[in-house]
């Protein structure tokens, strides 16, 4: 992995681990690990994690996305504090455009492939307290950001984006998609006895000590659903934020059903075996 980074880089941080122990979850039993739903507007009833604000760091992994990506740099607030694109060997002019659109953009070039394999490299570059990833096509609204950001100074450890509660939506899912996401998402809920509204949408925060929990060691399109799983099964506090998914602004998605579709039943398997 090699980092490129503007002139001014942010200091790192300490890393450390964010288990809680079950019991000391408010909300969740033994049996249940039910996701806490933020509401447009609710005050959440959680702990509060720090008094200060928090640092923030956005990824986003880019291949062949220079149509894209100004339009979503522009939307990212300029309180974030660091903004990483990782670049999975685009073969147009993304990283050009990049940084002319926020010349503080840090640039990660990717070693290896995948989206997984980018989210895990972005995310070992990131040096913010609170980490949040993004899609490079437009299909996640950066504005959105503050409303996560709100869900974990309000108790949360992990702010998972949903299209399907009150205040979130979709104008790019399809039929077929949104039947095979809700068949993944009860499907992990019975093996996990979790209350996920929404599995595949690739819309998280999280706070950084959290990273060993996630372990994100995969490299495809099943990231969602592994990031999501070890969460649960980390025991760390999750908190469901409505989102609205717009559509790709330009290009075609390189997402295949049939084929992610059975390597994330793959990954949800392969997590509910694991020790």
């Amino acid at each position: 992995m090699t980092v490129s980074r503007p002139t001014g880089e942010i200091a790192g941080f300490p890393t450390e681990a964010g288990k809680h122990a079950r019991n000391e979850i408010p909300g969740f039993s033994r049996r249940r690990r039910r996701p806490h739903r933020l509401g447009p507007g609710q005050s959440a009833r959680f702990r509060s994690h720090d008094s200060a604000t928090p640092s923030v760091s956005v990824v986003i992994p880019t291949l062949n996305e220079a149509e894209n990506i100004a339009y979503v740099l522009h939307r990212i607030s300029r309180c974030v504090e660091e903004t990483i694109i990782v670049d999975g060997h685009s073969s147009d002019n993304t990283i050009a455009i990049a940084k002319e659109a926020r010349p503080d953009v840090v640039i990660v070039y990717q070693e290896g492939r995948g989206k997984g394999d980018a989210i895990s490299a972005g995310c070992r570059a990131a040096t913010g307290d609170i980490v949040v990833l993004l899609d490079a096509d437009g299909s996640t609204d950066p504005a959105e950001i503050p409303r996560f950001v709100v869900a974990l100074r309000t108790g949360g450890d992990f702010a998972k984006g949903t299209r399907f509660m009150v205040g979130g939506g979709s104008a790019d899912i399809t039929w077929i998609r949104s039947v095979g996401n809700k068949s993944l998402a009860r499907l992990v809920n019975v093996l996990f006895g979790a209350k996920f509204t929404d599995l595949c949408y690739g819309y998280f925060a999280f706070w950084r000590r959290c990273l060993p929990d996630l372990s994100i060691d995969c490299d495809g399109f099943e990231v969602e659903a592994l990031i999501a799983v070890r969460a649960l099964r980390a025991n760390i506090r999750v908190v469901e934020v409505p989102s609205f998914e717009t559509p790709r602004l330009h290009g075609v998605s390189k997402l295949s059903a049939r084929r992610d579709g059975i390597r994330i039943v793959r990954t949800i398997i392969a997590e509910w075996l694991r020790p």
